[in-house]
């Protein structure tokens, strides 16, 4: 067989850099990423509207409009980038646990403890949901299936170790858990609830989901 040998200076193997104009489009997108974000959280999502976003970012209408579709694309762009950002520190978390019961709780924990300072978004995130339309809604689901996926992988290493039992669907039972990690956001916007109390109470709740498929 003949190699070839590869070259540093062949078109396929050399770094692309980025032109001027791609790097300015990049810098706007961001700039109007961070004002979104504060104004979503400061004024909710329907009350943030694409011109007080504009404003804030010291931009045109025009300028928004050049990167996102429309304020759908723009909010989900923003939970895009927080469930990117959640998975480093929830497999963290989940890695050093002694068991997938503590793995679970340590990984929600972190979550909890990363939106904290941002529950308004939260709350508006919430609240969006339900105005989707269909095409948002898988690429919202695309998004999370990382953080979904992490969750299975805690409940099957728990089987591994014969900690829980093989005999239930291990994706219902984790559909299940992040529903309840969902719903520990609601207390902690309206009560006030501390990331240690939200936790726990969370904890709680696995403990009797998982109390049903221990070994």
């Amino acid at each position: 067989m003949n190699h070839i040998p590869m070259r540093m200076n062949d078109p396929i193997l050399r770094p692309q850099k980025l032109t001027r104009r791609a790097m300015a489009k990049q810098q706007t997108r961001q700039k109007v990423l961070q004002a979104a974000r504060e104004m979503f959280i400061e004024r909710g999502y329907e009350g943030a509207t694409i011109r007080d976003i504009a404003r804030a970012a010291g931009m045109s209408t025009g300028a928004v409009f050049a990167s996102f579709t429309d304020k759908p694309d723009l909010f989900d762009a923003i939970l895009g980038e927080d469930f990117a950002a959640l998975l480093d520190p929830m497999k963290d978390a989940a890695r050093t646990a002694p068991s997938a019961r503590d793995a679970l709780v340590a990984m929600f924990g972190a979550a909890y403890r990363a939106h904290s300072a941002q529950l308004p978004l939260i709350q508006a995130a919430l609240a969006a949901s339900w105005t989707r339309t269909p095409e948002a809604e898988r690429l919202h689901r695309e998004a999370l299936r990382p953080l979904r996926a992490l969750v299975i992988e805690v409940l099957e290493r728990g089987v591994d170790r014969r900690e829980l039992t093989q005999r239930f669907d291990l994706r219902l039972i984790a559909d299940v858990i992040w529903d309840l990690y969902l719903a520990g956001y609601r207390p902690a916007a309206f009560e006030g609830l501390s990331v240690e109390t939200q936790t726990d109470k969370l904890a709680e709740r696995i403990d009797l989901v998982l109390a049903g498929v221990k070994a």
